[in-house]
């Protein structure tokens, strides 16, 4: 309870002891003002326009503007008067109510001279109210006791959530320097085990390259084992055309006046090229009869390849060539050691970094935008302040570019980029950020609500014009 409402309900136990004892004084006239009303000496009115003598007090005729004179009458339309409700509480009406016929004071005091039927309700009035009174003092006094118990509670919890920041930040710190540690522990298993690799593949290519040396001169043999028909180690004849070809081929003329170039195999002697006796047996005349056989063959061929059925899929050159060569070796017993040993680096760096970021995501922040210059966070208990950005453009849609503002280049996130935020403005009656949250690691969204980003709607009239096809 109040000390306003204890002085009141101190009041009304009070007045039932001095109900009997009346105060003197005009009609309508409250205590307050008493002094100003002393009988037998001019009264001045209470604004101070003009002095009347007392006699004029309540004659029912206005003569203070601010009807002051009147307290009692309803002759002036700005008067007021005071019911004394003796019991009850004190109060006011105007004074336009006097004398209407309705009692509008408990005690009757507004009816004095209309005859209305009128009952003093005040002491009744006043019992109702106390206890009301006396049962609201019970609640407020046990709700008070309860608002001292939550104080008493959320002063242990605050201490309990401090001490629990505080030793998240001590974690926090320790974690930091232990994945600082394991990254340097993993760069430094990393590089042998990249150097052993290396030298692997490089092995590996290299018995490839051997390999394929070995193939190549087999296939070589057997070319020239092909060409030597009568394996006699004679010198080998081979036709070598030479350009310009006419029409993409070239002609019979010029293939028996060529030239063949000489292969040398050991122990044989030169082959005579064919004689042109032989060469006559086909004459010009005859090669496009050939080619136009081979041209209606094509035409067959050609009306054909709707009943053609392609042939089942076969190994490519790099798939045959990487089965030949075979699959890569097993690392060595020392390059497989480093590779576990990198490996386990790795793994223990990842779970450090993962532990990191679950602790950074316990501290509770405060944000604090200031907008077109900077937004910042701070540990809500206790710490420094971290700079998200400050302000950089506009960065919404073209057709609502206003609807986006992007801070950056803020401060750098541990072994990150710099901070930055993209806040969302929407419409809204009060101006309250509504959300943080951070999508991308070091790149924060937030939502804020101000009526200064609303624009004005299209009104009823026109909106339904538009629509009036419908």
């Amino acid at each position: 309870m109040t000390s306003c409402q204890t002085q009141y309900l101190l009041m009304l136990l009070l007045s039932v002891g001095v109900s009997a004892v009346e105060v003197q004084r005009p009609r309508g006239v409250p205590l307050s003002k008493r002094q100003f009303y002393e009988e037998g000496k001019p009264f001045t009115c209470l604004d101070g326009s003009r002095t009347i003598p007392f006699d004029r007090v309540n004659d029912d005729y206005c003569d203070c503007k601010d009807g002051s004179d009147e307290p009692g009458t309803a002759a002036c339309p700005n008067g007021s008067f005071h019911c004394t409700n003796a019991g009850f509480r004190p109060g006011f009406i105007p004074s336009s109510r006097i004398n209407d016929g309705i009692c509008d004071c408990c005690d009757t005091t507004d009816e004095y001279n209309s005859g209305a039927a009128c009952q003093n309700t005040c002491r009744e009035l006043g019992r109702k109210e106390r206890e009301s009174l006396q049962k609201m003092a019970e609640i407020t006094k046990e709700g008070f006791l309860l608002k001292q118990q939550l104080i008493q509670e959320a002063k242990r919890g605050l201490e309990e959530k401090k001490a629990k920041q505080a030793d998240i930040q001590i974690g926090k710190k320790d974690l930091e320097t232990k994945v600082e540690a394991l990254r340097t522990v993993k760069e430094t298993a990393e590089q042998p085990e990249k150097e052993a690799k290396e030298r692997h593949l490089k092995a590996w290519e290299e018995q490839k390259a051997v390999i394929q040396m070995e193939k190549d001169k087999a296939k070589m043999a057997e070319v020239l084992s092909e060409l030597d028909d009568d394996a006699d180690g004679s010198k080998l004849n081979v036709w070598k055309p030479r350009p310009p070809f006419e029409n993409g081929y070239l002609s019979w003329q010029q293939a028996n006046t060529e030239t063949p170039a000489e292969v040398e195999t050991p122990g044989e002697e030169i082959r005579e090229p064919p004689s042109d006796n032989e060469s006559e047996q086909y004459p010009e005349d005859d090669i496009p009869e050939e080619e136009e056989e081979d041209d209606e063959e094509d035409e067959e061929e050609d009306q054909d390849d709707g009943d053609y059925k392609s042939p089942p899929p076969t190994q490519t050159p790099d798939k045959k060539d990487e089965d030949d060569e075979g699959t890569m070796p097993p690392f060595d017993q020392e390059t497989q050691n480093l590779i576990d040993a990198a490996q386990k680096a790795r793994d223990a760096f990842d779970e450090a970094e993962r532990a990191l970021r679950e602790v950074d995501d316990q501290v509770k922040y405060i944000y604090r935008l200031c907008p077109f210059n900077r937004m910042s966070q701070k540990p809500k208990f206790g710490g420094s302040e971290t700079n998200l950005g400050s302000w950089g453009h506009w960065s919404g849609p073209e057709d609502n570019i206003y609807s986006l503002m992007k801070y950056e280049h803020g401060t750098g996130c541990w072994q990150g980029p710099n901070r930055s935020t993209t806040i969302k403005l929407t419409c809204g009656k009060e101006t309250v950020v509504t959300s943080v949250s951070e999508p991308s690691r070091c790149e924060y969204l937030l939502e804020f609500i101000s009526p200064a980003i609303c624009q004005e709607p299209p009104s009823l009239d026109s909106a339904l014009h538009g629509h009036e096809e419908l």
